[in-house]
């Protein structure tokens, strides 16, 4: 036997040891990664009650040891992973691939702690929620809901979890922050016969005695807020503007209120506003009507008012 034919045979010989080592090498890394994955859920379904969290965890904790996986796989078959430094840099972008979501939760963690658009406590509209601040925590912050299918914005009774992220992609709207009251409206329709200059000095009145007792309170908070924004009002007693619509003129007070007693001091000015109109026989409310005329057979007008009917 030839020279050549030896160390052919020996050539093979090392590059079958060197398969098989490999392919041994590749399933026993396959089968360490499957028995830790198969404990940290162990310690997961334990330890973690909640069953979202549960399966956040158990999808996150397949996208981790997948990618460790196929890098740790890809060092033992390819030359080009024996780098140290290669590898780990291309682990540390799997990693963040695979939890782009927690790292963006957890900067949104820092921004919150840094920046604080709001604190707990505070009521808030983020995107279409709307509640109050009851907890936050490094990947989410909670709120108690409000709004939603219940008016005035009063709370639904229902506890949302939401992601820190949701703070970079979606405006926050703060009620409570800085400057605590908000504007309101409250459209009043009286018919065109109604007396509008008495009514509309009624609505003032009314407005005016439910505003005393936090006119002082919004003043000082707009001069503090106009420390640190460009927040700068001409006028903070109520109002009452003039405008004509369809079935009559519509008067509208605008007052400020405290956001969690909007519903409230709606109703007191409303119930007030009705005791007040029920006095004045000169002032009707209005709604909306449909006015027909009604023929004779003989073809003669209706002598008198024309009927008319209520449509709601």
């Amino acid at each position: 036997m030839s020279i050549q034919k030896i160390l052919q045979q020996l050539g093979d010989t090392i590059s079958t040891s060197q398969t098989t080592y490999q392919l041994t090498l590749t399933l026993g890394v396959i089968v360490f990664l499957v028995i830790v994955r198969l404990f940290a859920l162990y310690l997961v379904r334990h330890n973690v009650q909640d069953v979202s969290a549960q399966y956040s965890w158990r999808k996150n904790l397949t996208y981790i040891i997948a990618f460790i996986g196929v890098f740790l796989v890809g060092r033992i078959w390819f030359k080009g992973f024996e780098s140290v430094a290669t590898f780990l840099g291309l682990l540390t972008a799997g990693l963040a691939i695979a939890l782009r979501n927690p790292i963006s939760d957890f900067a949104g963690w820092l921004f919150l702690l840094w920046r604080r658009p709001f604190y707990i406590g505070d009521r808030i509209q983020i995107g279409d929620i709307k509640g109050d601040v009851i907890d936050l925590r490094i990947f989410k912050f909670t709120v108690l809901e409000i709004g939603n299918w219940v008016h005035a914005d009063q709370s639904t009774g229902r506890v949302i979890h939401v992601p820190n992220h949701k703070i970079f992609n979606d405006s926050i709207a703060n009620y409570t922050r800085d400057f605590q009251f908000i504007w309101n409206e409250i459209p009043v329709m009286i018919t065109f016969e109604s007396n509008w200059q008495k009514a509309k000095e009624i609505l003032q009145e009314v407005a005016d005695a439910h505003q005393q007792e936090i006119q002082q309170q919004a003043e000082q908070q707009i001069e503090r807020a106009a420390k640190s924004y460009l927040i700068y009002y001409r006028k903070l007693t109520p109002i009452v503007y003039t405008d004509v619509a369809d079935s009559g003129v519509l008067l509208t007070i605008r007052h400020l209120t405290n956001p969690r007693r909007r519903r409230s001091a709606q109703q007191e000015l409303q119930e007030d506003i009705l005791k007040r109109f029920g006095k004045a026989s000169d002032i009707d409310l209005a709604y909306p009507t449909i006015r027909y005329y009604d023929n004779r057979a003989e073809g003669k007008h209706q002598t008198g008012p024309p009927n008319t009917s209520t449509s709601e």
